[in-house]
């Protein structure tokens, strides 16, 4: 269930943008940054405002990975798994942080991460390369992936 000041947010944030051509995608990034990810309880309230299907709203929201349908964990940690970042080692980058997290994508037991794989940060020529927190860290190894986590731990 959400809480009454979720729910208001997202009603206020629907109401500020649904008469906008295109208004899908900004109201739901507005969402996101505002509660943290897209509630599934919000879908029906979209689609009715929007004068779409619930199917349409979450096929939006499922199509693309940047949204979320779970609160994210404290930390968000992505990493590229495009073409350029696997031929430089980012697929044992991924499987080294499955190991550490003991999840395979998602969202540690303690919260304290989420673990997400991306398809280009847009540093290709830098690769690996993966985002802790928005903050994008290139020609990312094991042991500079063991010293960010456990900065980000102790920020917490």
């Amino acid at each position: 269930m959400l809480s009454e000041t979720k729910q208001q947010t997202i009603e206020s944030l629907v109401t500020a943008k649904k008469q906008m051509p295109g208004a899908l995608l900004p109201i739901l990034h507005d969402i996101q940054d505002a509660v943290g990810y897209i509630p599934a309880q919000s879908v029906a309230h979209i689609a009715q405002e929007l004068n779409l299907s619930r199917a349409e709203v979450h096929g939006v929201i499922t199509f693309y990975h940047h949204f979320r349908s779970e609160p994210a964990g404290r930390n968000v940690l992505q990493i590229c798994r495009a073409e350029a970042c696997q031929s430089m080692g980012s697929e044992q980058l991924w499987a080294h942080a499955c190991s550490q997290f003991k999840v395979d994508g998602g969202t540690t037991a303690d919260g304290s991460f989420t673990l997400e794989p991306v398809y280009c940060l847009g540093l290709c020529s830098s690769s690996p390369a993966l985002a802790l927190n928005d903050k994008v860290h290139a020609r990312v190894n094991v042991a500079k992936f063991d010293r960010l986590v456990d900065a980000a731990r102790s920020a917490a």
